[in-house]
This record gives C-alpha cells, structure tokens and sequence, in this order.
C-alpha cells in the first residue's frame, strides 16, 4: 500500500429508541374527576384504571400515565396540554 492510499471503514450501528414516559402533574386547577375524564377520553383507560392514575398525581404529585414510543408519546403530551392538564414528556428508565 502505498503512503497516499486511504482506507476507508463503515461501520452501521443500530440503536433501539428508547421509550418515552408521558407524565401529568399535579395542578391546583382541575377537579380529580375531570383528571379522571380526561385520562379515560385520551388514551381509552377505564375508569378503574383512570381513578388509580388521578390517585397517584394527587397523592405523589406525578404520574406516569403511558410510555411507548416519542412520537406517539409527543402526541400524548400535547392531548393532556390541549385539556388544560400540566403534562410532561421525558425519557423513559
């Protein structure tokens, strides 16, 4: 080989996404029912389960109410936004 000659090496790497949490706060606005509403209309929970989230953003401060992929989960963000519901996004652990 000579000095001149460039060797040239590709090399592809595949990395999974990683998930995306949705999570709704705790506000001093919206009444727990219509927290429990909105869960129920957006991502189709039933009520059992929309009461055990609401529980845990009133309790905790902070539920994490779907994780998938980003998005979907940008999608979900804004849907909680859009009914007046503190909503953030973050990566999943």
């Amino acid at each position: 080989m000579a000095d001149s000659d460039t060797v040239t090496q590709t090399r592809e790497t595949t990395a999974l996404d990683v998930p995306w949490n949705v999570v709704v706060h705790d506000d001093p606005v919206n009444l727990m029912q219509y927290v429990t509403y909105v869960l129920m209309k957006v991502f189709g929970y039933d009520e059992k389960k929309a009461t055990i989230l609401m529980m845990q953003v009133h309790q905790q401060g902070r539920s994490i109410v779907w994780t998938g992929g980003r998005e979907k989960a940008e999608f979900y963000t804004q849907q909680m936004q859009a009914h007046q519901l503190k909503a953030s996004l973050e990566k999943a652990e």
